[in-house]
């Protein structure tokens, strides 16, 4: 069948609001031309992140009434902790407010200067929480991953070859840890295969190597590997899931993203050393052990979020929805990452606008260009998020310059996905009227949230 339908029905709503193309011009203006620092009540679809923007369950509210608030010992954490382990068997789970706040603690305690940390690919938080210890941090992606328009089933996936060249030259003593982004998500959203998760798991232990999975979105990676590597068609989502957790000697995870809820994140650890040590660094900067600088009634809604997330019919519609959108968007020519990932669509900025250059940032000129048409939010993957500069100042663009467009969870109907593809093939067919952007004014790190431009 080709339709497929949302797993479940619509009980709550809230209304959209609408604006005209010259109100979002001057809204655009004074937000110095950064869609970050623009009010959520002028965006009419804000795809700019999955993050912390899912419709929660009935049970997931229900599970907000019943919230234990006890400061210590909730049995809310003990429930989330048992929901955790299963999915997870790491011994040590450790709750924190968000994903970045695991990733703060682990490269606080791990990083420092002359460290290097690798990855298939390091997303911007990660990278930064990593980039402020003093540490270094190098992205391994497949060459396949860095070609948009070439079709393979698991793009994400880790140079393994390069990864271990660059070993033996940098020395594995000055490497802390690996980390596996599943799925890829500045790659695109490409999943990562089973092979390529033990092959890197193997060069770890090989060299005494930490290796960690970023598992924002691990059912969605899982099911990738249940649709499209041998061996696992028959398995369940939460066995594939296991198996990957397994290979690796913990994880990070903003339950933002595949644990369906509004707040929430923990760190998860077999080394009960490193583990103690985390815990300790927790209490001084989010909470007690037990809570993490999480209310109860979070800590219920995400152990009932991460039990959700494997159900296969959601996740059949979930991938499925990318999908869709994807074949409308490629059947109009707009350039974009194929095949579609599993939680947005990322268009091609570099082939979508090609009279811009990257140092005028062509991801920020579509993402821009798409608000004011369509009032739709989306975020760039570029120049102006990964972008460095030389010696001379001069600027180094990023292998790839995107938009992404993320679609939050249980959120949108088909109706708005038909309508963000309206407007992003309007324009396409508009495309050579847009120009770039300079930046007049940036911070030292993560500058796309709080950036000035022009």
């Amino acid at each position: 069948m080709a339709i497929i339908i949302e797993p479940f029905r619509i009980k709550s709503v809230e209304p959209l609001t609408f604006t005209t193309r010259p109100q979002r011009e001057q809204i655009l203006k004074e937000a110095k031309n950064n869609l970050f620092l623009i009010k959520a009540e002028h965006v009419l679809i804000d795809l700019l992140t999955d993050s912390g923007t899912s419709a929660m369950s009935a049970k997931q509210w229900a599970g907000i009434m019943v919230g234990d608030e006890s400061y210590a010992g909730s049995q809310s954490f003990y429930r989330f902790q048992e929901v955790a382990k299963k999915i997870t068997g790491y011994k040590n789970i450790i709750p924190t407010h968000q994903g970045r706040a695991a990733e703060k603690i682990i490269f606080s305690i791990l990083g420092g200067k002359g460290k290097t940390f690798v990855s298939n690919t390091f997303f911007d938080t990660t990278r930064g929480n990593i980039e402020y210890s003093g540490a270094e941090a190098l992205d391994f992606l497949t060459e396949e991953g860095k070609i948009p328009q070439h079709i393979a089933p698991f793009k994400g996936n880790m140079d393994t070859v390069a990864l271990e060249a660059f070993i033996k030259n940098r020395g594995a003593e000055n490497i802390p840890m690996c980390v596996m982004t599943i799925t890829n998500n500045s790659g695109g959203g490409q999943p990562v295969s089973m092979q390529n998760l033990r092959e890197t798991a193997a060069i770890c232990r090989k060299y005494g190597i930490r290796f960690f999975i970023d598992a924002c979105r691990f059912a969605e990676n899982a099911y990738f590997i249940k649709k499209r590597e041998k061996g696992f068609e028959n398995k369940s989502v939460l066995a594939i899931s296991q198996e990957i957790f397994s290979l690796a000697d913990g994880c990070t995870m903003s339950a933002k993203k595949d644990a369906l809820v509004n707040i929430g994140g923990f760190l998860a650890i077999n080394d009960d050393a490193l583990a103690l040590e985390s815990k300790n660094l927790l209490i001084i900067t989010e909470g007690f052990p037990t809570y993490g600088g999480l209310a109860g009634r979070d800590l219920e809604a995400m152990a009932q979020g991460l039990e959700e997330v494997l159900d296969e019919e959601y996740l059949k519609y979930r991938l499925r929805s990318i999908e869709y959108m994807g074949e409308k968007l490629s059947a109009a020519g707009v350039p974009m990452i194929l095949p579609t990932g599993g939680h947005a669509i990322y268009l091609d900025a570099k082939a979508f606008l090609p009279q811009i250059p990257a140092s005028e940032m062509p991801g920020v000129a579509l993402a821009n260009a798409l608000y004011l048409e369509g009032g739709i939010r989306g975020v760039e993957i570029g120049s102006l998020m990964f972008g460095k500069y030389d010696e001379n100042g001069d600027h180094i663009a990023p292998p790839m310059e995107l938009v992404r467009l993320a679609i939050p969870r249980r959120v949108y109907t088909q109706s708005h996905i038909d309508y963000v593809c309206e407007i992003i093939i309007e324009v396409f067919r508009k495309r050579e009227q847009y120009s770039g952007y300079k930046i007049t004014y940036e911070s030292p790190l993560l500058r796309h949230f709080t950036a000035h431009l022009e």
